[in-house]
Parts: C-alpha cells; sequence; structure tokens
C-alpha cells in the first residue's frame, strides 16, 4: 500500500505546523482532518464557539447543513461550516441565510460578519447595501449597523480573489465588476442615496490569510496565492 500523503493532507500539516491556527479551536479542526486521512468533503458544521443557532435550533458539531438554513451566531460566538461546495467562518452577532430549491444561488448577510469561499458555479450574496455575484472566489463581509438606528446602511467587502460584480442598491447605475488576486480592492459599500459614490476605498482588515487557506482546505482546494503571501489583516 502506498504512504504517500495525499495534497491536501500535505496542506493541512503545513497548516497544523504554522502554530497560527489557534482562535476558536482551528488547530483541533485541522487535527480532525488528519486523523480523517481522506479527502472527501464534509458538508455541515465543523467548529462552534458560544452559542449558534440553525433554524432557531441549538446548533451542534457535526450536524448537517443545507440549503434553506439560517444561521445564527451570540456574542462571542462563532461558527465554522461547510455546505456542498462552500465553506464559511461566520462571526459574533451575525445571521446569514441560505436560499432553496430556485434561489439556491443566494446567500443573504442579514447582520454581522462572514469570511467565505465559493467553488465552481454562480453565487449571489445580498446584504443590506449591495447585492454581489461572484463564482469561484472568496470574500470578507461586514455588515455594519448605522450609529444612529439599528439599520446597517454601509458594507465592508474584501473580495480576496476572484471576480464579483457589484450593484450597490442606493445606486444601481454605479454598479461595478472586480478582479483581485489578493485582497487588492477592499470596499465600503454605503447605502446613503444622496452619497455621489456609493462604493469607497476600505483598508484591508480583519481576515487573514490562514483562515482562507483552512476553509479552503475543508472542501478539498487551496488558495490560488502562496502559503509565504499568507497575512492577518
Amino acid at each position: 500500500m502506498s504512504t504517500r500523503k495525499s495534497p491536501r493532507r500535505q496542506f493541512l500539516k503545513h497548516l497544523a505546523l504554522t502554530g497560527i491556527v489557534s482562535g476558536i479551536g482551528m488547530s483541533g479542526l485541522i487535527r480532525n482532518a488528519l486523523a480523517n486521512g481522506k479527502d472527501p468533503i464534509v458538508t455541515g458544521m465543523h467548529k462552534i464557539t458560544g452559542e449558534v443557532h440553525v433554524n432557531g435550533a441549538i446548533a451542534r458539531e457535526g450536524m448537517l447543513l443545507k440549503n434553506g438554513d439560517t444561521i445564527v451566531t451570540g456574542v462571542k460566538s462563532q461558527a465554522i461550516y461547510v455546505i456542498g461546495q462552500d465553506a464559511f467562518f461566520q462571526r459574533d452577532n451575525s445571521t446569514v441565510t441560505f436560499g432553496s430549491g430556485e434561489t439556491a444561488h443566494l446567500m443573504r448577510v442579514l447582520t454581522g460578519k462572514i469570511l467565505s469561499v465559493f467553488g465552481k458555479g454562480q453565487r449571489t450574496i445580498q446584504t443590506s447595501t449591495a447585492t454581489i455575484g461572484i463564482r469561484g472566489t472568496g470574500c470578507y463581509i461586514e455588515d455594519e449597523p448605522s450609529l444612529m438606528n439599528d439599520k446597517a446602511d454601509r458594507t465592508y467587502f474584501c473580495l480576496c480573489y476572484g471576480t464579483a460584480e457589484l450593484v450597490p442598491t442606493a445606486a444601481p447605475d454605479q454598479k461595478e465588476t472586480i478582479t483581485t488576486k489578493h485582497h487588492d480592492h477592499p470596499l465600503y459599500i454605503h447605502g446613503n442615496p444622496k452619497m455621489a459614490t456609493s462604493m469607497l476605498p476600505a483598508p484591508i482588515m480583519n481576515h487573514s490569510d490562514i483562515e482562507l487557506a483552512l476553509l479552503e482546505s475543508l472542501v478539498g482546494r487551496k488558495p490560488p496565492f502562496p502559503a509565504e503571501y499568507w497575512k492577518t489583516y
């Protein structure tokens, strides 16, 4: 029997040896992947910290997730999960819902923060300020509440790599298609129709390449940039 390690297993081993994947138990998540010793994609809830609900019920690690589900994280709570060919790292105080049937391509970020990696095929992300069309990309989103009320009126969007079409809700005529290789064009997307420009440059913040690498590993892929480029923002 051959003892050669699979590329994914070698990659996970590299992640485990970096020593920078602690956080919400990522090192344990990687150990589980290494112990499995196989490459199949496992759909469902991989890691939970704190209080997480799926469709109103308390979430458990290992539970199956599917199109149509709504995932909610509470205070100081986070979740890492896989649905189909896509993987997600949902941070605290966040609500994300996935479409089903004819809207199975749709993901709604109702509030909060989420890092996502997507497989082949068209996906649509809706936030409070924009509709974002993507295909085979990685991205980080923060839907930020206004200081004046509870309605989010600004979205932070970093296309970590890939191509996306952004349509601001307040100004659809300012639609823009962007392509990036490594966090090249982060934006704030504003929901105020009185602003002359709805999309403005933003810093790179609050997500890391090691997190992207971990998510991609859960679905049998690697980020399109080499490990020496990995950074934390």
